[in-house]
């Protein structure tokens, strides 16, 4: 029996449903996500699973869905390499970031393993939600590499691509789970021409083919989601751009992947934010995308409020949804069900995009554990520079894990605006953050 488990992801005290970012409620860390719409109109996201700080990924996958983008529910165990529903007889290696597709009454997992001779296989089920069964190895001789993904054209032919660091597509059989070795091109894309690093998806619009993957060329990781495009899915591919870059999500950020899709009349890329102040304990995220009329993707920025317009400052936010971080400060779970914000230092900051403040507010509540060092707390607009509405002290002589509401009064404003959190203080042991709100009297 599946085991579904409801993401309550923006119910909120009110009652009121609005979708943020990360999409995946505190304790749950999915990576690599790559959406799909199939024939019921859900949007369905199959991805990788971090469970610990110190490796990628984890033995099992889940499957995010949705039919508004603003609740998700989230199916746990569709598919696993070890332990409880095992599917993958031939090895016991984690799992990476899979792809699934579509056909013939048929859902197919395209999954890949982080060693072994067999790296790249594929299991079916009736269900997008799994679970996948009976795991088949998709070995190819000398270029056997990480995160699959299957492209389907309009003539019912598949594509299946892979790689790192150049990409590789090949047709695959009828079948679906086999790759016709004669039509293999390597190099569709290169790490020295795109930019491209891993994690490939492609999507076809008007007549030009996106091909959407893991982007070198910032920072000196592969921090960005972008894409090239092409004629034919199987190339010549011409560079695009940046579609979205999560530097700064996070500290200890080192990578992206991620996806990009058409709902309801809205195309939306996905993609994953680090948190832990590592490269793993990623969550998924969205933001909208725009296309210019040549057919190139406007770069999108990441925000807090990701699918919804902007949100309402009188609505509980849970700090851990600041979607820039700067500084030592990273988003850390304390409980199994919540995560906060610490490792605060002197003059570090955390932003959260947008608030609409049209109807104002004049205080402001923070829930705060206090460390030993006494600090404080300025709120800005705009910008790391910009005006202060307001600022607090928090006391010294806490334990940092005793939770208290600090309130103070600010100065009333309105219009859209980001907020920053800008923290001041001596030491390592300053305070940590777990929500707050703004108040109207």
């Amino acid at each position: 029996m599946k085991n579904f488990t409801l993401l309550t992801i923006a119910l909120l005290l009110t009652g009121h449903l609005r979708s943020q970012n990360p999409i995946v409620s505190p304790g749950v860390y999915i990576a690599d996500p790559s959406a799909h719409v199939w024939k019921d109109g859900k949007m369905y996201i199959y991805g990788s699973r971090d469970e610990k700080p110190s490796y990628f990924c984890s033995w099992r996958h889940d499957v995010l869905s949705s039919s508004d983008l603003k609740t998700w529910t989230i199916t746990e165990n569709a598919f696993a390499s070890k332990g409880k529903g095992d599917q993958v007889p031939y090895t016991d290696a984690a799992l990476y970031a899979p792809d699934c597709q579509y056909k013939d009454g048929l859902y197919y997992l395209y999954y890949c393993l982080a060693s072994g001779k067999y790296t790249e296989g594929v299991a079916t089920s009736t269900s997008p939600l799994g679970p996948f069964m009976n795991g088949k190895n998709l070995y190819v001789k000398r270029i056997n590499e990480i995160d699959p993904c299957v492209f389907i054209d309009d003539d019912g032919q598949a594509y299946y691509i892979w790689g790192q660091f150049n990409a590789k597509i090949a047709k695959l059989k009828p079948n679906m789970t086999e790759i016709d070795t004669t039509t293999i091109v390597k190099n569709v894309v290169t790490e020295k021409k795109h930019f491209f690093h891993e994690g490939g998806y492609m999507v076809k619009r008007n007549g030009i083919y996106y091909f959407v993957y893991a982007h070198m060329g910032r920072v000196g990781r592969p921090t960005c989601i972008g894409y090239s495009t092409s004629k034919s899915p199987m190339g010549p591919f011409t560079y695009g751009g940046v579609i979205i870059d999560n530097d700064r999500c996070d500290p200890g950020n080192w990578n992206n992947h991620g996806s990009i899709v058409e709902f309801k009349g809205q195309w939306y890329v996905f993609y994953h934010r680090s948190t832990h102040g590592c490269f793993t304990m990623r969550k998924t995220c969205l933001e909208p995308i725009y296309f210019n009329a040549d057919g190139s993707i406007r770069e999108a920025e990441m925000t807090t409020q990701g699918a919804s317009g902007p949100l309402d400052p009188l609505v509980k936010m849970d700090a851990e949804r600041a979607c820039l971080l700067w500084g030592n400060v990273r988003v850390q779970a304390f409980a199994v069900d919540n995560e906060e914000l610490s490792g605060i230092k002197n003059d570090d900051k955390a932003v959260f995009k947008y608030f609409d403040f049209t109807e104002g507010a004049d205080s402001l509540t923070v829930m705060i554990a206090p460390g030993m060092n006494p600090g404080r707390i300025d709120f800005g607009l705009d910008a790391a520079w910009g005006p202060s509405i307001g600022s607090m002290n928090v006391q010294g002589d806490g334990d940092g894990k005793t939770y208290i509401p600090l309130t103070c009064k600010i100065r009333n404003i309105k219009g859209v605006h980001s907020l920053w959190l800008r923290f001041e203080g001596k030491g390592d042991d300053l305070f940590k953050v777990d929500w707050f709100q703004f108040h109207r009297n």
